[in-house]
């Protein structure tokens, strides 16, 4: 039988929270950005300004915590170096494909989207890098959720590199 602890994880240890806190901060931090950007341009919106509001509070914030709070439940233990590597990974893929997406300088984007993937496949494996790396006693519907998040996310980059280059 699985105790709460065991299917909600996250505060269930110090190691499940530092492989969370890195993740929930910036992420928190893209949502009320994007929210304040969205503030900001209300009264005269335009098309960057309101895709760059979207962008912070959807993929830079919300993916970041849902990618962090997935990792922290499912994936098994985890190195400093890897959970590093992913919030860096995910926070400058985010800011190049901000900056190349409204600077108008797609080259920018695209290093920032292939960031986005290499980090996307990290927590892939993290998740399926067989039973050693994953968590037991993780309820199926918790890595099924994860795991389509992740698939969301690889899909979206390269379709979000077609709009902007259909757009540019």
């Amino acid at each position: 039988m699985t105790t709460p602890d065991r299917v909600i994880g996250v505060g269930a240890s110090p190691g499940r929270r530092m492989t969370l806190v890195p993740f929930v901060v910036p992420g928190v931090l893209a949502v009320v950005a994007g929210g304040l950007l969205a503030a900001v341009v209300a009264p005269a919106p335009t098309e960057h300004a309101t895709w760059a509001a979207a962008y912070l509070v959807l993929v830079w914030g919300v993916a970041q915590v849902g990618l962090g709070v997935g990792q922290a439940l499912c994936a098994g233990r985890l190195s400093i170096a890897l959970v590093g590597a992913q919030v860096i990974g995910w926070n400058v893929g985010c800011a190049a494909v901000v900056v190349g997406a409204l600077s108008g300088v797609p080259a920018v984007a695209d290093v920032g989207a292939v960031l986005l993937v290499v980090t996307l496949v990290w927590f892939a494996r993290a998740l399926t890098g067989g039973p050693a790396r994953r968590r037991v006693g993780v309820p199926s519907w918790a890595r099924w959720s994860y795991g389509l998040l992740i698939t969301l996310l690889l899909v979206s980059v390269p379709v979000g590199l077609i709009v902007l280059r259909l757009r540019a």
